[in-house]
């Protein structure tokens, strides 16, 4: 993957098939454009990319109706002033009304705790109920994976507490950017990359101690 004379990835052939996968790396060493590829938010400038079969640029649309991506930033992706707005923006998009949409936006703002803020504006919620908003506006579409970009970068223990409950408990599969080492202890799977490629592909113990020693070395 290449930003004109820049090689931002090297090439690489994985699958991504565990239900929690970290992606753990120095800054500038890839990760975020590799997980900006899977739901075709940065298309390939060589090679392909697909999930679920679909090819994130012949099948951008399909694509995105399968991937959620939460902003490092969730203050970004926030576009109505109203929270249960919001939340309600995606699947009005795509049809939903009435009834059935408020039920929608309901159980979503149930299931992730926040339904006194339904009524709230943005910036009067704090970091780890922005991102829980975000969440929210994302898995009501029922997309099939969510992926993460640093979900408690300065959080507080609070926050960091809130957001990594919610991440534990989706039934969507999930991939999680972080510098944040404690969020993907428990993972299944944790990829290291290095310099625009993968240096260490395994379990999150032996992963995080790879990790620690390139970032020492």
């Amino acid at each position: 993957m290449r930003y004109g004379t820049q090689t931002a990835l090297h090439p690489l052939n994985v699958t991504l098939a565990e239900r929690r996968i970290g992606v753990v790396g120095l800054n500038g060493s890839g990760k975020t454009t590799f997980a900006r590829l899977i739901n075709g938010l940065v298309k390939p400038s060589a090679g392909t990319v697909s999930l679920d079969g679909l090819d994130t640029v012949k099948d951008a649309k399909a694509v995105l109706s399968k991937a959620g991506f939460i902003f490092q930033n969730p203050a970004n992706q926030i576009i109505l002033p109203i929270i249960r707005d919001d939340i309600a923006f995606g699947p009005k998009s795509r049809g939903l009304k009435g009834a059935a949409l408020d039920q929608a936006v309901d159980a979503v703002l149930l299931r992730f705790g926040i339904t006194h803020l339904a009524d709230r504006r943005p910036h009067e919620l704090s970091g780890g109920e922005l991102q829980l908003a975000a969440l929210s506006a994302v898995v009501v579409t029922e997309p099939e994976l969510v992926i993460f970009d640093e979900p408690t970068n300065q959080l507080d223990l609070k926050n960091r507490a809130m957001v990594k409950d919610a991440i534990e408990g989706l039934t969507q599969q999930a991939i999680v950017i972080s510098h944040d080492l404690d969020l993907i202890a428990d993972f299944a799977r944790v990829l290291v990359f290095d310099r625009g490629r993968i240096a260490f592909d395994g379990e999150a113990g032996q992963a995080i101690a790879r990790y620690r020693e390139i970032a020492l070395s």
